[in-house]
């Protein structure tokens, strides 16, 4: 594994009483994960596959207080509340737990990406905390321990670990025994030069979230089960599409992947309907932008918001003719970003 795919966090005697921060980039997955077979240890169903983006990322800082008697949290410079508050100090429960240790902690994360609009914050927030947090508390995971630690907050986190693209393997079975076989690893791309076009066409907190999402879709929709199965295939091909550098055909995959998710969340009941009509505008741009012979594919995670697949060499025209289709919408280029990494002292 090269540098630019992971980090490796190490201890600093029994635990950094500086803290520790670390940096991490939201992941866009191509081969979707949707469902999970185990609540509690974040094990899906199917196996996913996702590239890691060079824009948006999530910065925190973790500080242990052996004075406190709770952690604290803020985001964003806001205190964390509810739900946020929750998740937070569970997954540090947790690293807590494995480092046998009982302090409490400071923790504070800038995140970049608009939170809960299905553009993978949860990602980018859980593999940041992961590893600043198994620094801060002394433990020195490698890569793959720091993926499953990190799935334990966001099943998508496991990903963000590393840089490119990347595989999640769903493992088998349930409960402790399965923990072991749910990671993510890096995935080679052959000569790939990629760029992901992204148009926030609604940057607000999504009306269900996808948690709520995917219990709804996997309980009731009749369409959920032969997706999962097809899913198995396109991880299969686009592996095989990726090593050889095929755009076209991972765009297709990836389209096909994402589209089919969304049919299963229509078929829900009641139905999760993520699709705005703005997105629809995106989406009959890209059928435009191929017919005029441009590689352009699109893909969607739970919410209205797209992201185009595309050449490097095509990204700027893509763009344009995205916000062309939908003038409201806010328009970004991502290109393959890096796995997470710690910063020392001096912000490097």
């Amino acid at each position: 594994m090269s540098e630019q795919h992971t980090a490796v966090v190490r201890p600093s005697g029994r635990y950094a009483a500086a803290g520790a921060t670390a940096v991490a980039h939201p992941n866009i997955a191509l081969v979707k994960y949707w469902g999970k077979r185990d609540e509690e240890l974040v094990l899906p169903r199917t196996d996913s596959l996702s590239m890691t983006l060079d824009i948006f990322p999530t910065t925190t800082h973790v500080r242990l207080d052996a004075a406190a008697r709770r952690d604290e949290v803020t985001l964003g410079g806001v205190p964390a509340t509810g739900e946020a508050l929750r998740r937070i100090v569970a997954f540090l429960d947790l690293v807590r737990d494995r480092a046998g240790l009982s302090v409490r902690a400071v923790v504070d994360t800038e995140n970049t990406v608009p939170t809960g609009a299905g553009l993978a914050s949860s990602a980018s927030g859980f593999a940041a905390l992961a590893a600043a947090a198994a620094a801060a508390y002394g433990l020195g995971p490698d890569a793959t321990a720091l993926s499953r630690l990190a799935r334990r907050g966001s099943g998508s986190a496991s990903r963000s670990v590393f840089g490119g693209f990347a595989v999640w393997h769903a493992g088998a079975g349930t409960g402790a025994g399965a923990d072991a076989g749910s990671y993510a690893e890096p995935v080679p791309a052959g000569d790939l030069d990629p760029a992901l076009v992204i148009a926030v066409v609604d940057a607000g907190p999504k009306a269900v979230s996808s948690r709520e999402a995917m219990r709804r879709t996997v309980a009731t929709s009749p369409l959920y089960g032969p997706w999962a199965a097809s899913s198995k295939d396109d991880l299969v091909a686009m592996r095989a599409a990726l090593l050889r550098a095929d755009l076209d055909t991972v765009g297709e995959i990836a389209e096909r992947n994402a589209l089919g998710m969304h049919a299963t969340m229509l078929a829900a009941r009641p139905a999760v309907r993520y699709l705005a009509p703005a997105t629809l505008m995106v989406l009959d741009s890209v059928l435009r932008l191929r017919r005029d012979g441009i590689a352009a594919y699109a893909t969607m995670d739970a919410g209205p918001n797209v992201k185009v697949l595309c050449r490097r060499a095509d990204a700027d025209r893509v763009a344009a003719v995205v916000r062309g289709a939908a003038p409201r919408a806010t328009v970004h280029i991502a290109r393959p970003g890096p796995g997470v990494r710690l910063l020392n002292a001096g912000g490097r």
